[in-house]
């Protein structure tokens, strides 16, 4: 890997990292649909322009549909869920939790995909992950809460299914636009409901910062800087930002948030980090039959 690559990834590493804990501060004043709307607002007024101007908007006009449906299932529904979760939750459980991304996403595939199949190594990994997301959850029942634990669980679903949608409806339009469009229709559908919740008073200089800084670093820049990631090591090795992630939001909502380390986290980290690996792995090729 090139030092530019090594340094785009650290940065993505730290950039989506970080998320949980500007949305843990910023809920406590906003309201999660009035959160939505403000970081997917201010991400399109930086994130349009520079995609009119490159020619990646027209595309997606013939691509309609299954741009809202990916807006859907990427954007609008897991932001606003990952808010509520976070009202009830710590910002470093939810990051933790969130690790188990890639399990689902393998077993979405275990059962969609038959070309991509791994046997029983897949299944070993998946059952690692499953074990370690109990392990979070039931060492630990304390500090959670039912309900935060189903949205985060949705979440973790939707942030599996969007990619799978990109990939069979949208890989030859450009990514950027996508994106794009997505905060746009985010951002209006949520008007409504932001301008029913907005708050009663201005919000204080954390919960302003946690906003900005979610929109524009953690949302306009991350995707930009995402992309150049994955041209420069490409989108193989980009994903795996996905395992440091959630380390990364645990280390921050302790560190500045005085959050609590708990045994169930580091247990289920490494149970769930090891059974990702293992199961979105690459397992040896197939010997043909002669």
């Amino acid at each position: 890997m090139t030092r530019r690559g090594v340094l785009l990834f650290a940065a993505m590493c730290v950039i989506w990292g970080i998320p949980y804990l500007m949305i843990r501060v910023a809920v406590r004043e906003l309201s999660p649909v009035t959160l939505v709307f403000l970081r997917t607002g201010i991400a399109a007024l930086l994130l349009v322009p520079f995609a009119a101007v490159r020619g990646e908007l027209r595309p997606l006009v013939a691509r309609w549909r299954p741009v809202v449906v990916y807006t859907g299932i990427e954007v609008a529904i897991p932001w606003v869920l990952l808010n509520k979760a976070e009202t009830r939750i710590s910002s470093s459980l939810t990051g933790l939790l969130l690790a188990a991304v890639p399990l689902v996403g393998a077993l979405l595939v275990t059962f969609t995909g038959a070309r991509e199949r791994q046997g029983r190594r897949r299944w070993f990994g998946l059952l690692v992950g499953i074990a370690g997301v109990f392990a979070l959850v039931g060492l630990d029942v304390g500090e959670v809460h039912g309900i935060a634990l189903a949205q985060v669980a949705s979440v973790a679903v939707c942030y599996a299914v969007g990619p799978i949608i990109f990939a069979r409806f949208l890989s030859d339009v450009p990514a950027l636009g996508v994106v794009a469009a997505s905060l746009v229709l985010t951002m209006l559908a949520y008007a409504p409901l932001a301008a029913v919740r907005w708050p009663e008073r201005v919000p204080s200089a954390h919960v302003v910062e946690s906003v900005f800084g979610l929109a524009i670093v953690c949302t306009a820049l991350a995707f930009l800087l995402f992309f150049a990631l994955i041209r420069e090591v490409g989108p193989v090795r980009a994903t795996v930002i996905t395992y440091v992630n959630p380390a990364v939001a645990a280390v921050a909502g302790i560190a500045l948030l005085d959050e609590r380390l708990t045994l169930g986290m580091i247990v289920g980290f490494v149970l769930v980090l090891t059974g990702s690996i293992i199961a979105t792995g690459r397992g040896p090729e197939p010997v043909p039959e002669p």
